[in-house]
């Protein structure tokens, strides 16, 4: 029997454990294709970030993410007006092309449509029926048992706490043949990320590159395309295209 007591604190051990530091977190899985393969990306303003190996997609810890009530009361101050020719101008990179490919008239959904759902007005005026979902602002849930020709998600899935559950929707949503098309800043260069105006938004947590969208697209079978800057189209095969 040792005499040695049970309540001395062994010095070797504490200094060892203190030269290694604090265990290294716990990697998640990524929340946009479930990836294991995650790694730390950075840590900057009391916030921790991850990357995807696979989708390459960069998200917040889930352990961050903002409460709802905080989330709506920051939605409240953004200036959306239907009306306005700047919003308008920036809309029309995903309005654009989109409509260009949609037979008229066709039956789309804007999800995530905001408190102002310009985008939906300007396929309106193109002759289009658009129904409105927003968790926040139009939070009907009809709407979301139909099936469209065409879904638009702008400058939203960059707020989406759940990507994989949100995706498996809105593919759930677009009929067979028809578009999802979906605008958010593309994230480039992790070495800008901190600074990145992107990030600083508190709402945004996950952060998508054009090849996160062409993995998620090649992954369903859907054709994928990035007609400008931001903005990505998949096609959901059907009658009609091939899907390439």
């Amino acid at each position: 029997m040792s005499g040695k007591d049970p309540n001395e604190v062994d010095e070797t051990n504490v200094r060892t454990a203190a030269r290694r530091g604090p265990p290294p977190p716990t990697e998640p899985a990524c929340p946009v294709c479930l990836s294991a393969r995650t790694a730390v990306l950075l840590a900057v303003d009391g916030r921790d970030y991850w990357r995807c190996r696979d989708c390459e997609a960069r998200f917040l810890d889930p352990a961050q993410l903002p409460a709802r009530a905080a989330e709506r009361a920051y939605y409240t101050g953004h200036q959306n007006d239907v009306g306005d020719p700047g919003y308008r101008r920036f809309l029309s990179k995903l309005a654009l092309p989109l409509l260009a490919r949609l037979e008229s008239p066709s039956a789309g959904l804007d999800y995530g449509c905001g408190p102002g759902p310009a985008l939906a007005a300007m396929f309106r005026e193109a002759g289009h029926e658009v129904a409105l979902y927003d968790p926040f602002f139009a939070p009907d849930p009809t709407v979301l048992e139909d099936v469209y020709d065409f879904v638009v998600c702008s400058e939203t899935a960059e707020h989406f706490h759940r990507p994989a559950e949100e995706f498996r929707r809105l593919r759930r949503l677009v009929r067979p043949g028809g578009w999802l098309g979906i605008m958010t800043c593309f994230q480039t260069d992790d070495a800008r990320f901190a600074a990145w105006h992107y990030r600083r938004d508190p709402t945004h947590v996950v952060f998508y590159r054009e090849s996160t969208f062409r993995h998620l697209a090649g992954s369903w079978g859907w054709s994928f395309r990035t007609p400008v800057k931001d903005v990505v189209l998949m096609q959901r095969p059907g009658p009609g295209n091939d899907g390439e």
